[in-house]
Order: structure tokens, then sequence, then C-alpha cells
């Protein structure tokens, strides 16, 4: 089974507690309701999840993840791969644009035209009583984890 490792920042908001979600690139999550996401990706051979999961927050959000000792909260399925959360405190982290890194797609599939697309295409801040219906399915156990640890 693959695994993936992500960086889910929080930090108190006007609403309680928000988290910085990325909304996934390309055609097929355009039109789509739960398109957004903890910023995540694939760990490499020998990578640890920690440095996989930083190492993808700056490819997808175009930003080094901010500095400071996140909280690992488990191992959640999605799909066909698990994803191993972090949660990281990041009070004064904001970006005014995602520059993602992009990744190349057949459109349509099988008719042999690639195209690139962003990883991500936006990304920003969502008190965390919302962030549960916007999320892929398989993320919303990680939010609940953190909520309860936050005690909200």
């Amino acid at each position: 089974m693959r695994t993936s490792a992500g960086l889910l920042l929080f930090r108190s908001g006007p609403a309680g507690t928000e988290v910085f979600l990325v909304h996934m690139g390309g055609p097929f999550w355009r039109s789509r309701t739960r398109a957004w996401s903890i910023p995540k990706g694939e760990l490499e051979e020998g990578e640890a999840a920690l440095d996989a999961a930083r190492r993808e927050f700056a490819e997808e959000v175009g930003v080094p993840a901010p500095s400071g000792e996140p909280v690992d909260l488990g191992t959640f399925r999605q799909s066909a791969k698990v994803v191993r959360v972090f949660a990281l405190s990041a009070p004064g982290f904001d970006v005014d644009r995602v520059r993602s890194a992009t990744v190349r797609v057949e459109l349509p599939r099988g008719s042999g035209r690639f195209v690139d697309v962003p990883e991500v295409d936006d990304g920003r801040w969502v008190p965390i009583g919302q962030a549960g219906s916007l999320v892929v399915q398989g993320q919303v156990a990680a939010l609940d984890v953190l909520a309860q640890r936050l005690g909200d």
C-alpha cells in the first residue's frame, strides 16, 4: 500500500481553530465539492514521514513549511493509500498565492495528449468545523483527531 505524509497547519482565528487546506488542481477536481486536502504526498524511498510532509508542503504551497515541532496525529486510510498526518501550530503563517509544482496528466485519458497542471490551485485557512465537509473523505478523521486534541 502506498504511503503519503502531510502537514496540517492550525491556528486560532476569529471563529475558533482554523486549518490550512489546499484545493487539488487540474480538471478532475475543478467541479468537485470535496476537493480540498491537507498538503501531502508520497514518501520517497528511505524518506522519513515528517521529512516527506515538509517537502510536500513546500512543493504544493510554494513556500517552506513553518518551523516548529509538529505533533503526530497518526495514520489514516485514504482510498488506496495511507496518509500519516502531522499537525503544526502556525499562528503567523500566511501566503498571498499558492505556487504549486505541476504534474503531467493525459487529457482526455487515453488520448496521448499530455498537459501540465498544478498539484494544487488554491490554499486557505478554514474553520476546523467547516473543513470536514471540504476535504476528501479519508482525511476527515485526521481533522477530528486534531479537534479532539485541541478541545474543539
